[in-house]
């Protein structure tokens, strides 16, 4: 088999919207092995993608190139020990949270680790991703695992595998403040006698459209925002109360506390 063998552990939904990447784009199910022990996430992989995945981990992994870390970080030293025999010597990538690259390496004997850090936009294709590279990867590998994750969406190298834990507060975690700030539009749409439906086509259209413009302009979004706020008017009327609410800074401090328990998943995991 020409095509270099990518083994992963675990295989839900972000090893799923990897695998459907590589598909798509020409690799071939043959090519893949999935370790997933439950019988009905192994039967959804062999209905979308072909592929047939096992129960347990065996000599079938053994002369991985790549393998996937996607279970849950909970579950990690178990299923390494069950793995370790098979793929020591391929280039290990994790999409776990808060397995730290020194306790990839323990537990694998593996000494060559790329962590990365996807959110959930990835199941669609429009993921952002960081990630890092311990010093043994090459770049070589490195762009092994641009090619393996470049259909998830975006990608972002970090020199340092503590930035990894910043990564989680902003983009990781980031979804959920989207959804959190429609889920507020879609409650004062109500209040303002609009539907729900209304509230949410509002909402997601002015995040999408907004985001969009940011990506395309060469001017800071301080700069975009600016140029909405005419003083006086109703989006500087909207923008003085959340500043007078202090939201600004509370959603800053938010994120650091979403920082810091990264760093503390990272130390209760080991590593």
């Amino acid at each position: 088999m020409n095509t270099p063998l990518i083994s992963f552990i675990g295989g839900g939904n972000m090893a799923s919207a990897i695998l459907g990447g590589l598909i798509a784009n020409g690799t071939p199910a043959s090519a893949l092995r999935v370790v997933e022990p439950f019988e009905a996430q192994r039967d959804k992989l062999a209905r979308d993608f072909g592929i047939q995945a096992q129960a347990t981990a065996d000599a079938r992994l053994q002369g991985s190139r790549t393998v996937v870390w996607a279970v849950k970080p909970q579950t990690f030293r178990e299923a390494a020990q069950g793995c370790a025999t098979w793929v020591g010597q391929a280039l290990q990538l994790s999409v776990m949270a808060g397995i730290r690259c020194a306790a990839i390496e323990q537990a694998t004997a593996a000494s060559q680790v790329v962590r990365c850090m996807p959110n959930t936009p990835a199941l669609i294709g429009q993921g952002m991703t960081g990630l890092y590279a311990r010093p043994g990867v090459s770049p070589a590998q490195c762009r092994e695992v641009e090619a393996l994750l470049a259909p998830t969406g975006q990608l972002l190298w970090v020199e340092a595998e503590e930035q990894l834990d910043a990564v989680t507060a902003l983009s990781g975690s980031g979804p959920a403040y989207v959804f959190y700030f429609v889920e507020a539009m879609m409650r004062a749409a109500e209040q303002m006698g609009l539907s729900a439906e209304q509230g949410r086509q509002l909402a997601l259209g002015t995040f999408a459209g907004a985001t969009e413009l940011a990506r395309r302009s060469d001017e800071s979004p301080a700069v975009l925002r600016e140029r909405v706020t005419s003083k006086g008017g109703t989006t500087y009327a909207a923008l003085t109360r959340l500043e007078q609410q202090g939201v600004g800074e509370a959603f800053v401090q938010a994120l650091q506390a979403a920082r810091l328990r990264a760093k503390e998943l990272g130390d209760e995991f080991g590593g």
